[in-house]
C-alpha cells in the first residue's frame, strides 16, 4: 500500500517554481510519522506551501520508516521541478525534471545515500530540455476544461488545443505523452478510467488537427497526482487537468 506521495514544485514555469504547492498525500501509520513528515516538509518548502492530503492508517511501515524519511526529505529535492517522490515501504520512485544531467545524477545518488541498502531508488528524472519548456510555456498552466464527469472537450479547452497543436508542430515530430488527472470526487477506479478517457479524447482532437496519432501517447492518473488541495472548488478545478509531457 502507497504510504507517501509528495508532490513538488509543479510550476509549468520556472518563475512559478517557488509558489507552487507540495502536496503531501498518502498514508502513513500512526499521528506522530504523519506530524513529523509534515513538519519536515514545511521547514523544506516552507509552511504556506505545503498542503496537507496526509492520513494515518492501517499500513505497516519497515523498521525506522519514520526516521528514514526525515532523510529522504532534504534538500536535494529542492533541485527538481514539476516532481513526484513516491514512497510505498522501502521502494522509493523519484520523477520530475533537472536542469542537466550531473544534477540528475547527484539527486539520485544524495537520495540513495541518505538511505540504508533495504531501500530501493528508482530514478525517473529527467533533463528538461528546449521542447517540454516549449510545451509549459504554450500551455502555461491553464486548464483544458470537459463537460462534468465526461471526457467531452469544452469549447475553451479546443481553444487551448489549437494552440498547443502549434507548439507541437514545433518540437520536430517528438513523440509525447497526454496525461489526464481528475480531482477525487467519486472512487478512484471511475477517476482513473475518466482521466485516461479524456487523454485519449486530446489525442483524438489533435490527430484530427493533423499531428499523427501515433506520436501521442496517452495515460490517466486520476486523482493520485494533484496540485491543489481537494478541500476547495478551487483546488478541485485545477486538480482536473491535462499535462502534456516529451517522451524520452
Amino acid at each position: 500500500m502507497r504510504m507517501l506521495v509528495l508532490v513538488f514544485s509543479l510550476a509549468c514555469l520556472p518563475a512559478f517554481a517557488q509558489l507552487a504547492p507540495v502536496v503531501v498525500a498518502g498514508t502513513v501509520p500512526d499521528e506522530a510519522t504523519r506530524a513529523a513528515i509534515l513538519q519536515r516538509a514545511r521547514a523544506l518548502y516552507g509552511a504556506t506551501r505545503v498542503v496537507d492530503q496526509l492520513a494515518v492508517g492501517s499500513v505497516v511501515a519497515p523498521p525506522n520508516w519514520s526516521a528514514h524519511m526525515q532523510k529522504l526529505l532534504a534538500e536535494p529535492l529542492k533541485m527538481v521541478t514539476q516532481g513526484q517522490l513516491t514512497v510505498e515501504g522501502n521502494r522509493v520512485g523519484i520523477r520530475g525534471d533537472v536542469a542537466n544531467e550531473a544534477l540528475r545524477q547527484q539527486v539520485a545518488s544524495e537520495l540513495a545515500n541518505s538511505l540504508n541498502p533495504t531501500y530501493t531508488i528508482s530514478n525517473g528524472l529527467r533533463v528538461n530540455a528546449p521542447a517540454q519548456k516549449l510545451l509549459d510555456t504554450a500551455l502555461a498552466r491553464r486548464i483544458i476544461e470537459f463537460e462534468s464527469g465526461q471526457a467531452v472537450l469544452r469549447p475553451s479547452g479546443m481553444v487551448i488545443l489549437d494552440e498547443m497543436v502549434a507548439a507541437l508542430g514545433q518540437i520536430g515530430g517528438r513523440k509525447v505523452e497526454v496525461i489526464g488527472h481528475t480531482d477525487n470526487t467519486g472512487t478512484r477506479e471511475a477517476n482513473l478510467a475518466l482521466s485516461l478517457a479524456r487523454a485519449g479524447a486530446v489525442r483524438s482532437y489533435l490527430a484530427a488537427k493533423g499531428l499523427a496519432a501515433a506520436s501521442i501517447a496517452v495515460a490517466g492518473a486520476g486523482p493520485d497526482q494533484p496540485v491543489a488541495d481537494n478541500a476547495s472548488a478551487e483546488g478541485r478545478a485545477r486538480n482536473r487537468r491535462i499535462e502534456f509531457r516529451v517522451a524520452d
